[in-house]
């Protein structure tokens, strides 16, 4: 290969390179779960639902994944918003919950972008029913 083919190659590959270092993979749900929400989770501090523990979950799974996922994700109970962790993605806190929801009987599935839209509509609709709590 020439000196001027080796060159053309690298700056033709080079935005591509950048791009897929520049986006941080997405963490997995299980991944979440051991680095955040295994801190509560867990042990079931204040009375944060275990995995497994198909009860409990049985009963928050009857909201549906967009409902319950949002109302994590805004902060419900004792569980601060985003669970306390403020660089995660919505994606990555859903793929969390889905993940604890599949160990503990449910099968839901990781979000596609349709569950993440239906998720971002019951985070508004939530954050409007808090705001109107707090006014009354």
């Amino acid at each position: 290969m020439t000196r001027k083919a080796q060159v053309l190659c690298v700056l033709l590959l080079s935005p591509a390179v950048l791009l897929a270092q520049g986006a941080p993979a997405l963490k997995s749900g299980e991944q979440v779960y051991r680095e955040t929400c295994v801190v509560c989770h867990g042990p079931g501090l204040a009375n944060a639902p275990r995995p497994g523990d198909r009860q409990v979950w049985g009963k928050l799974m009857a909201e549906g994944q967009a409902v319950l996922t949002a109302h994590g994700w805004v902060g419900v109970r004792a569980m601060p918003p985003k669970g306390g962790r403020s660089d995660l993605s919505l994606e990555e806190f859903a793929r969390a919950l889905a993940w604890m929801v599949r160990g503990s009987g449910g099968n839901w599935q990781d979000p596609d972008a349709r569950m993440l839209d239906s998720i971002r509509t019951e985070e508004r609709k939530r954050i409007e029913q808090l705001r109107k709590g707090a006014k009354g």
